[in-house]
């Protein structure tokens, strides 16, 4: 996938993806019109399909609930790229079918540079600065739920099967 880079920090809690006020919504397409609404006013209008979320360590920190991993899932965002993710969002996230990278140099993306990004392998290329990163790739199985869509698909795929 290709995308253009929305750059956020440390800590980027629940409440900054999808402020509380906005918790009686339950679609991703409702969530999504309002995701970062009180930390980028911008996002929920400028955010394009395949745009990569960049962020420091402890992504998605806060609230266990699934409003926040729903809202970027409705924003169409290739993935999200972070030092490291809080533990409950990270499972949150790949149950809906939200694809994560960990990679260690997300100090080196700057805000709008142009990333090219393979989930199977974790090569990130910064298409704007000519770099190449290594993430942490996403095991095979994981990968699968997320391709197909989320866990309930994933789970419906294999029930299919048999």
């Amino acid at each position: 996938m290709e995308g253009k880079v929305w750059k956020f920090g440390d800590d980027v809690d629940t409440d900054a993806v999808i402020p509380g006020r906005f918790l009686v919504l339950n679609t991703p397409e409702e969530l999504a019109a309002h995701a970062f609404e009180g930390v980028r006013s911008d996002f929920a209008e400028n955010v394009k399909e395949n745009d990569i979320i960049v962020a420091g360590s402890n992504f998605g920190c806060g609230s266990s609930r699934e409003h926040a991993p729903l809202a970027l899932k409705g924003t169409k965002v290739g993935c999200v790229i972070a030092k490291s993710f809080a533990r409950i969002f990270f499972r949150n996230a790949i149950n809906i079918g939200v694809p994560l990278l960990e990679c260690a140099d997300t100090d080196r993306i700057d805000e709008n540079d142009k990333l090219k990004v393979d989930i199977s392998t974790g090569v990130i290329e910064n298409l704007s600065k000519g770099e190449k990163y290594q993430a942490t790739p996403l095991p095979d199985f994981v990968r699968e739920i997320v391709n197909t869509g989320g866990l309930i698909e994933y789970t419906r795929k294999i029930i299919d099967k048999s």
